[in-house]
């Protein structure tokens, strides 16, 4: 399987994919940046089944690296996969559990028979994660994920880090 890696500047919630995934924070009911975006342009279907998912399995909010999807409400989409990030840390590598959003999603996004799946830069906002790290963490993890996603869009919200990805994105493809 030979799996499609596109790198797109623009905004996440305006892609017609099977899966959009949210970096989502771990209460699962928006906020800001890629997650607030997804719950106001998705709608009320979107926070309602996470209300949902946090009455029942997560009751403590979803574990950063961990994925689970909901509908896409409104969205030009089928599904939200909401994963939840790491923050960065001078002092911890928490990288695998960056890669672990990734791989998470994809595989949720196989289990839902997805073939096409839009990601945003996990946690390189608020998180304060390095772009370039992420970057490389990122495609890195989506070139190594197991099958049964074809096509996979990075979504960099501005030219500056869609610089940085396209630098990366020629070393790691070259």
């Amino acid at each position: 399987m030979s799996r499609r890696i596109e790198l797109v500047t623009g905004d996440i919630t305006t892609h017609e994919v099977d899966a959009v995934v949210n970096a989502a924070n771990s209460s699962l009911l928006g906020g800001g940046g890629v997650d607030g975006a997804i719950h106001r342009r998705g709608g009320p279907a979107i926070g309602a089944e996470c209300r949902a998912l946090r009455a029942s399995r997560y009751g403590r909010g979803l574990p950063t690296g961990e994925a689970v999807a909901t509908t896409a409400g409104r969205l030009p989409a089928r599904w939200v996969i909401h994963t939840v990030g790491p923050v960065w840390s001078e002092r911890e590598d928490r990288t695998p559990l960056l890669r672990a959003c990734y791989t998470n999603s994809l595989r949720v996004a196989a289990e839902l028979g997805a073939v096409s799946v839009a990601f945003p830069l996990i946690s390189a906002g608020v998180y304060r994660w390095p772009k370039r790290d992420a970057v490389v963490q990122a495609l890195d993890a989506i070139r190594t994920a197991p099958a049964g996603v074809d096509e996979v869009r990075l979504v960099l919200f501005d030219d500056a880090s869609r610089a940085i990805a396209d630098e990366v994105y020629a070393e790691v493809f070259g």
